[in-house]
């Protein structure tokens, strides 16, 4: 069990406050966390294979491919925009 010192230090750490009733909450509180880690560390994972996400996750990118819109969303579009030119919304330049 994490001690009464320890969630001060803690506190302390992270520039908390706290008052006695909250150290003895955050207490028991990271008292249960640490036992459930150390649940954790008791399971075999031996034969499992280190990856990256929890789920296998193949390549989920889609093809990068021009799609050409509706004339009619492209004209709501510029309608809305501040500034067009030549069929295209305007902006300020960015770089140099």
């Amino acid at each position: 069990m994490i001690t009464k010192k320890e969630v001060q230090h803690v506190a302390k750490l992270a520039r908390l406050g706290l008052s006695e009733k909250e150290i003895e909450k955050r207490q028991k509180e990271l008292s249960v966390i640490l036992e459930y880690i150390d649940l954790l560390k008791e399971v075999d994972v031996s034969e499992i294979k280190p990856t990256f996400h929890s789920v296998l996750i193949e390549n989920v990118m889609r093809e990068d491919e021009a799609k050409r819109e509706s004339p009619q969303i492209i004209n709501k579009l510029l309608d809305e925009a501040p500034s067009k030119e030549e069929g295209y919304v305007k902006v300020k330049e960015i770089l140099k």
